[in-house]
């Protein structure tokens, strides 16, 4: 990238860099794997665990005392770390597998404060496929490869277009149905809900204006950490739905400009309260 990037966001997209052409390359496998007996699952998880070690390598050797909490292999490191990288070494591991090119590597880097909680300091979300680099730094606004980012503008509900996670077999009860409550409340009420599969880049797609708001409940550190700061740079609101600064603690986010933030985390907060047996 001609841009200048500061060394931890030149060691991050390095990282990602590499690891982006191993992923690639599986991933042109992917489609070769669908008609067999076995299917490509056990192909994509060796995947998915390959970039993580490509990651981890290369975060490590430039920046060797910092602690990891990886999508894979856990926490890892000193318990009194400073600073430490939050990594999914492949998010949207269903569209990977299925041969859809929506999936990225996401780098968090957290920097521990003097109160003992943490403060995020620098992400970036990688999507190889379409070689989107989006990139941010606390205090120095977020950027897609070489391109300001900025939140959309749109202030009606009836003009946004919203992004989610629909819920899988393997999401809790409570959380699919305070989902299917949320939905019913904002579907008459925007021009779209859009489900893509990839919670790092959906919170990069807020940033980028693509989508006026997201949320979603029961993600990991590793899903958020960099896609919060992106919003967060590029002038939109991520909280959990009960208004909360770090979503990361719950793992219910709801990300959006500022007009449409407050509306967005009240449909939230709402769908998350289980209607009285009658």
């Amino acid at each position: 990238m001609a841009f200048r990037l500061s060394p931890h966001l030149t060691v991050m997209a390095t990282a990602a860099q590499k690891a982006a052409k191993r992923l690639l390359r599986d991933f042109n496998e992917v489609e070769q794997l669908q008609v067999s007996i076995k299917g490509p699952s056990d192909f994509v998880s060796q995947a998915d665990l390959r970039s993580e070690a490509i990651l981890r390598e290369e975060l490590g050797k430039a920046r060797p005392g910092y602690a990891f909490l990886m999508e894979e292999s856990g926490a890892s490191g000193s318990e009194r770390w400073t600073w430490r990288w939050v990594v999914d070494p492949l998010d949207g591991t269903t569209n990977f597998l299925h041969g859809i090119p929506h999936w990225a590597i996401s780098i968090g880097l957290e920097k521990r404060l003097e109160n003992g909680g943490s403060e995020i300091a620098a992400g970036l979300v990688y999507a190889p496929a379409s070689d989107e680099m989006f990139w941010a730094e606390k205090g120095g606004g977020a950027f897609v490869n070489e391109r300001r980012l900025r939140v959309s503008a749109r202030r009606e509900l009836k003009e946004a277009v919203f992004a989610t996670g629909v819920p899988f077999a393997a999401v809790a009860p409570a959380n699919r149905a305070a989902f299917t409550r949320t939905l019913a409340g904002l579907m008459p009420r925007v021009a779209g809900i859009r489900r893509f599969g990839a919670a790092a880049l959906d919170l990069a797609w807020v940033a980028a204006g693509r989508y006026d708001g997201y949320w979603e409940l029961g993600l990991k550190p590793w899903d958020l950490t960099a896609g919060l700061l992106l919003v967060r740079e590029a002038g939109g609101y991520a909280t959990d739905p009960d208004g909360g600064d770090d979503p990361r603690e719950s793992g219910d986010v709801v990300a959006a400009n500022p007009p449409l933030h407050p509306v967005l985390r009240d449909a939230v907060a709402a769908g998350r309260v289980v209607p009285p047996r009658l």
